[in-house]
This record gives structure tokens, C-alpha cells and sequence, in this order.
């Protein structure tokens, strides 16, 4: 894929300076990798402070009211900062050949044609149009319960979340969580502590296992463990849009 369709800024550059043929073979095999660093502590820290102003958010969701852990997330409007839309716009390019090598493996459909914008599109015209970029705040005993981010039949299958505080420093605990259900056999489980400016890629709900039959479906989930003490944000960047 030639260069001229990936963002060229600073923030993009990072992303693109990342090994992707070792990120690649990680999610192909674990259904995440992390990358890193792509932010500075700088910028964690400016993107953070986002959380204080509610005028950049469409929704406040507490997470204890609607039963699915503890703490509280805020969907940005379209109107994304900066740092954000050009974070999201530097990774589908790099997502997008794995994503197009899933869907051949498991025999399902394509859709994400080259440009992002136009992907978008495509889920607004399908009914959704809401934005699905999200900030999230934990404090002390707060936690994530094991979910996917599917908003509707117009789905991406990777996504990205970004920590914003320093593990250890800022915040214990809090670490990201992921389980596999393998295909006739128990479930396999993992826990990334995610380094403040690092990006984890993750499953947003299936992916391909080798089986003797060719490839098997293993549904994912994530989560985040129970905060110890401190406060911890991340960034949740998702490639497609909400109904």
C-alpha cells in the first residue's frame, strides 16, 4: 500500500515507525499486540485532561449503573481533537492488511475499502452514525468487565487503546485483560500492563485459529482488572462507528 494515503504528521510517524511485521505476526498469533511508545508523556497527559471538558463528548456512561464494572467512559462527538483523529487515522492503514487476511481466511466479506473516511461513511449509511471514540477514567476499585465493542453489523475487526498515566506511578492494578475461547477446549486468558503512550492492538470480537479443518472462529473479550489505587485513563480508538 503506498505511503501517500498514511497521515504524515508526528503522531503518525510513530505509528508508522513501528515494526509492523512483528506486530503482525503477534496479533496473528495472540489476538493483540503492543506497540510503542507513539505518544509522550506530554501528550498522554494533554489528552487526559480532555476527560474535564464535557463540550468534547456526546455521552457520560457510569459503568456501575448499567452493570458493566465500575468507573466511567465518555464517547467523543464527531469533532475530534487532533491528536485523536489523527491517531485514528495513522493505525486503519496499518490494521487494514490484517483485517482484509482475516476475513479471506474465515471465507467473510471485506468491506473496509483503502480510505478511512470512506469506511465511515459506509457505517453511517448502514445507520451508524454515532462516534465511538472513547476516554475512560478509572479510580481506586474500579474495574471493566469482559465485553466486545460491537455496535452494529458494519464492524472492524481490530482496535487500539492507548494508556495515558504511568503504571506504577500514577495508578496499581488496572492491568487489560483479554480471553480466548478456543475452539473445543477451555478458554485461554491474559493480562497487559499497558505503558503510559503505548498502544495495545486488540480483537474487537473474533479471530482466525488454524484448525484441521482449515481456520476455526475464537471469540475474544476485554476488559480492565480492578484498579489497586491511583487513577488511570486510556484512549479507545475503534474503527467503526456506533448505531
Amino acid at each position: 500500500m503506498p505511503d501517500t494515503i498514511h497521515p504524515a504528521g508526528h503522531v503518525a510517524q510513530c505509528v508508522a515507525g513501528q515494526d509492523w511485521d512483528a506486530l503482525t505476526g503477534e496479533i496473528d498469533a495472540f489476538g493483540h499486540a503492543l506497540a510503542g511508545p507513539i505518544l509522550t508523556p506530554d501528550e498522554c497527559h494533554r489528552i487526559s485532561a480532555l476527560y474535564d471538558e464535557p463540550g468534547l463528548f456526546r455521552t457520560t456512561v457510569d459503568m456501575e449503573r448499567h452493570r458493566f464494572g465500575a468507573g466511567q467512559y465518555r464517547y467523543f462527538t464527531h469533532d475530534l481533537p487532533g491528536i485523536v483523529a489523527e491517531l485514528r487515522a495513522a493505525f486503519y492503514p496499518r490494521l487494514l492488511p490484517i483485517a482484509r487476511d482475516w476475513a479471506a481466511k474465515l471465507r467473510l466479506a471485506a468491506p473496509w475499502p483503502d480510505g478511512l473516511e470512506e469506511w465511515i461513511a459506509m457505517c453511517h449509511g448502514a445507520g451508524q452514525a454515532k462516534s465511538a471514540q472513547i476516554l475512560l477514567r478509572y479510580g481506586a476499585g474500579d474495574w471493566n468487565a469482559l465485553h466486545r465493542d460491537v455496535f452494529g453489523d458494519m464492524l472492524f475487526p481490530l482496535q487500539v487503546v492507548v494508556g495515558l498515566d504511568a503504571p506504577g506511578a500514577d495508578f496499581t492494578g488496572g492491568e487489560f485483560l483479554m480471553t480466548e475461547q478456543r475452539p473445543r477446549a477451555q478458554s485461554r486468558g491474559s493480562a497487559t500492563t499497558l505503558p503510559q503512550g503505548h498502544g495495545l492492538i486488540f480483537t474487537t470480537r473474533d479471530r482466525p485459529v488454524a484448525s484441521k479443518r482449515g481456520w476455526s472462529v475464537a471469540p475474544m473479550r476485554h476488559g480492565v482488572s480492578t484498579v489497586r489505587s491511583g487513577r488511570r485513563h486510556t484512549l479507545g480508538l475503534v474503527f467503526h462507528d456506533a448505531a
